[in-house]
């Protein structure tokens, strides 16, 4: 059995910085031979071992020799600054991120939280988060910490939606783990500094980078995929059309986990991107946090308080007093004729027509067959 604290991570980071060697193609070597150790111990004859391999490969495999003494160096630095290196083929690596199809072969953990908690969560969205935004993390994050205290929150401890996260879910005394997109030797933002070392009694940071790594724009798009791989869902909160967190949010469906959305208004810029991945089947609307318990598994929506349930994650100021009304008689029921919902709000037919197709474009309501019109989680 490889020695898992020194040996197969020393290795194992050998490998991974071997040249032209993807970390599909990684993946699958250790995976056919059982451990980097495996790989090293049997690299002049890989290609009589995986017959079907490049010649490329063997021919990378042979370099792994010079590229120990730069790995062990990386490996002493890291224990100095209480950093674990934990290996692919490490019990603790996480193994939601080991069924992907390119997890990193080395990880750099520092910090309390399992990551192979029995819960866990990724939330992410925009770094220009508006006040609607803010107030969504503040209640989903109680609510969820209020129905399963276990949660681990995943983030990438950006400015906006990722810091907005991490700090409810600390007031909430939940664990919180950031993805950094770059060494353990620096934290980016700075300004964040003091929550990420908060977070190292309550949580952690994680990444797969070696110290000395730039913040760099393309290594924020490889860690989204981490963020996405080690979680059981990804939450987007807020999103234009474009931007790091749809790409999070296509890696997690990818890797066949849950998307949840926040649905917002169809005027606002911040929301585009939510409302569009709910529109086209990407996500699931998230309404309260209700909506991620019970698709998930993990409880009821019952566990969450009256009070929340009753207002959802959507704030109240959100929603107009008639939308409000609707969402209200809605949560009692699977199904809803709308000559009834016209009852029993007090809307008159004609006028919750068209309030009901402002509501669908939002992805609050869905109509169904025979005039009937359900919420849409």
């Amino acid at each position: 059995m490889p020695d898992f604290d020194k040996q197969e991570p020393l290795l194992m980071m050998a490998l991974s910085r071997v040249p032209h060697l993807s970390m599909r193609q990684q993946k699958i070597i250790v995976d056919t031979m059982g451990s980097a150790a495996a790989v090293w111990k049997n690299r002049k004859d890989i290609l009589d071992i995986i017959p079907n391999s490049h010649k490329r490969l063997a021919e990378g495999l042979q370099q792994m020799d010079s590229l120990i003494d730069g790995c062990r160096k990386e490996m002493e630095w890291a224990e100095g600054g209480h950093i674990q290196c934990i290996a692919y083929t490490d019990p603790r690596y996480p193994h939601r991120l080991r069924e992907c199809t390119d997890p990193p072969m080395v990880l750099f953990y520092r910090g309390s939280a399992d990551l192979n908690a029995r819960h866990i969560l990724s939330i992410v969205g925009t770094r220009r988060i508006t006040d609607y935004g803010r107030n969504v993390i503040a209640r989903l994050v109680r609510d969820l910490a209020q129905a399963c205290p276990d949660i681990v929150i995943i983030s990438g401890l950006a400015y906006g939606v990722d810091i907005h996260s991490h700090r409810a879910a600390l007031e909430n005394n939940l664990e919180t783990v950031a993805v950094l997109a770059h060494g353990m030797d620096q934290i980016y933002p700075t300004l964040h500094r003091s929550t990420a070392i908060q977070m190292l009694a309550q949580g952690g940071l994680l990444t797969e980078f070696p110290s000395g790594t730039p913040v760099d724009k393309f290594n924020f798009v490889q860690r989204n995929r981490i963020v996405a791989g080690c979680s059981d869902a990804t939450i987007v909160i807020e999103s234009a059309t474009k931007g790091g967190s749809l790409i999070t949010a296509e890696l997690a469906q990818d890797y066949g986990r849950e998307v949840f959305a926040v649905p917002g208004r169809i005027t606002d810029q911040y929301s585009t991107g939510c409302n569009k991945l709910i529109d086209n089947n990407g996500a699931h609307a998230l309404l309260d946090a209700g909506s991620v318990l019970d698709t998930l598994g993990w409880g009821s929506a019952k566990a969450v308080s009256d009070e929340s349930t009753a207002d959802g994650i959507l704030p109240v100021s959100h929603l107009t007093d008639d939308e409000q009304a609707i969402v209200r008689v809605l949560q009692g029921h699977d199904r809803l004729e709308t000559n009834q919902l016209s009852l029993q709000t007090g809307i008159p037919i004609g006028k919750l027509s068209g309030i009901l197709l402002s509501m669908e474009m939002k992805g609050l309501v869905r109509n169904l067959p025979g005039a009937c019109v359900r919420l849409s989680v």
